[in-house]
């Protein structure tokens, strides 16, 4: 898709790598609008059920490209960040600046996006990976909240999704101190979905199984799960009736059973 993002499609999966490895993966501009452009493409796809998104190389994200702080220290807000001369407060893309969206389009893509986290995710690339619906990272991987080294705060959407995520206190000494923690950690913080030797792998199978379900019904759970924390208990159960009057007997729900029921692989459709 770019010299930045490669995006390789089979059976309901999308395999999206960045693939920038003599940088370790940092975000530059390029890499914000790769990111950008292939959450929008990727949403218009309806055979897209389930999308895993890695790093090639060394790592899966390095963070924001070390050019763009040496910007920061001659005082060139222009070319430092992803804003631009414009600042990051407009909002450019729904409820999101652009830097923002690198991370909240994973978000809102509506299918599961599962995070495949090796080497290193610092800053930005933290971010990034907390997109996803799931993690599963290599338990030495190295990771950080590192804005604060720069004199900054996570401002991606990080601080919008960590507090869902992870206990508040240790979610403050993260953020205060910008220490690196391994993958093992993660997973105890909540970071991590699962650890694992060979992540890429994992997520792939976890993808395979979420693929072979209804992609009505996955779609379906994710919007319901994305819509939930603005959502009264009287809401969020009307919301589970809505979403399951529309699935029963639907096309791909009687073939969900039909295949049960059968005990052979469904053949759902992609409409």
């Amino acid at each position: 898709m770019s010299d930045r993002i490669q995006v390789t499609k089979k059976d309901g999966v999308a395999d999206v790598k960045l693939v920038r490895t003599d940088k370790m993966n940092a975000l530059d501009d390029a890499m914000f609008e790769a990111l950008l452009s292939t959450t929008e493409e990727l949403a218009k796809d309806r055979s897209v059920r389930c999308v895993v998104l890695s790093g090639e190389g060394r790592a899966f994200c390095a963070g924001l490209d070390m050019g763009n702080f040496g910007k920061m220290a001659e005082g060139n807000k222009e070319g430092s960040s992803p804003g631009g001369r414009q600042g990051l407060a407009p909002r450019t893309h729904g409820i999101a600046n652009r830097a923002q969206q690198a991370v909240w389009g994973w978000r809102e893509l509506p299918v599961p996006v599962i995070a495949a986290v090796h080497g290193v995710a610092f800053g930005g690339g933290f971010q990034v990976m907390l997109g996803a619906d799931m993690r599963v990272v290599h338990p030495d991987t190295k990771l950080s909240i590192m804005e604060i080294k720069w004199g900054l705060v996570p401002d991606m959407a990080g601080t919008a999704i960590m507090g869902n995520l992870c206990r508040d206190d240790r979610l403050r000494e993260l953020t205060y101190t910008g220490r690196i923690f391994s993958g093992a950690e993660a997973q105890d913080y909540g970071f991590a979905t699962e650890v694992s030797d060979t992540p890429y792998e994992r997520a792939m199978e976890i993808a395979t199984q979420i693929a072979g379900k209804n992609p009505d019904a996955i779609r379906a759970n994710k919007e319901i799960f994305n819509n939930l924390p603005d959502m009264t208990d009287t809401e969020a159960l009307l919301q589970e009736s809505v979403f399951q009057d529309k699935l029963i007997g639907s096309k791909n729900q009687i073939e969900a059973v039909m295949a049960e029921l059968q005990k052979r692989p469904a053949e759902f459709t992609d409409s």
